[in-house]
Order: structure tokens, then sequence, then C-alpha cells
């Protein structure tokens, strides 16, 4: 962290920070190496299927970190759209509350459609069982 930055912080949150940053960076980390030995394995017609597993672990990671920020939107989201209505936008007088509503209604959309990919995930399988195809249309 930059030094310059240092007044946007609060120092009781730096170890809480660190640890995260470290855990996502491992798996990042871990993300990679599965995902280079797969192609590799895979290449050399040796496959290690069970790296396709590790793989999806850390997607699951992923939307559990997404749903976990997404329930924060609508908590702290919902203490500052009450707040809000006690400053107002000038000059229509209209409660700065009406602008901050988004934030926990993306919370609650956010979390709806994490929960809703890790249901069928866990249902169906994380990977698609067939490749992605896109269409483009010219006019």
């Amino acid at each position: 962290m930059l030094e310059t930055q240092r007044h946007l912080k609060w120092r009781s949150l730096d170890h809480l920070e660190a640890v995260t940053m470290v855990l996502c960076g491992l798996c990042l980390a871990g993300f990679s190496t599965s995902v280079f030995l797969d192609v590799l394995t895979r290449t050399l017609a040796a496959p290690w299927l069970w790296l396709q597993e590790v793989t999806s672990t850390f997607f699951v990671f992923n939307r559990l970190v997404v749903l976990a920020v997404a329930l924060c939107m609508v908590w702290f989201g919902y203490i500052n759209f009450r707040q809000g209505f006690g400053s107002f936008r000038m000059p229509s007088m209209t409660p700065i509350a009406s602008l901050y509503a988004a934030i926990p209604i993306s919370g609650v959309l956010i979390a709806l459609f994490t929960v809703e990919q890790l249901v069928n995930g866990w249902r169906h399988g994380f990977e698609s069982a067939e490749p992605a195809h896109e269409e483009i249309h010219i006019l």
C-alpha cells in the first residue's frame, strides 16, 4: 500500500487486508497453476482429470467472495440508505436516499444471481457441457 493513500485506510484493518490479499494471491496462483497443468497434461495425452475439480473449486471460492461482498452491499447500503433521509439534494430538496437506494438493491440482485450460479453449479457442475458459441449479427 502506498503511504500517500494512508489517510484512506484504517490501521485496525491492515492485518485483515494483508491476510485477504495473501489468500487471493494463493487462490489466483492455484487457479493459474491448475489450468496450466490441465492444459499441459492434456497436450501430452496424459490428462489429470482431477485438475478440473481443483479449478472448479477456485471458481466456487470466487463466487463465495462475490456473495460476501453482495451481502455487505445489502447490509451497509441499507444503513446508508436510511441515513440518506437526513441529507437533501439541491435545489429539489429530494432526500439523498433516493440515490443510495441503488446500493442495497444491487446487492440483493448480485446475491440472488450468485446463489443461482452456486446452486446450479453444485447440481449440474460448474463447467459448461458445451462450448459457448457467440453469434455475430451484422445489420
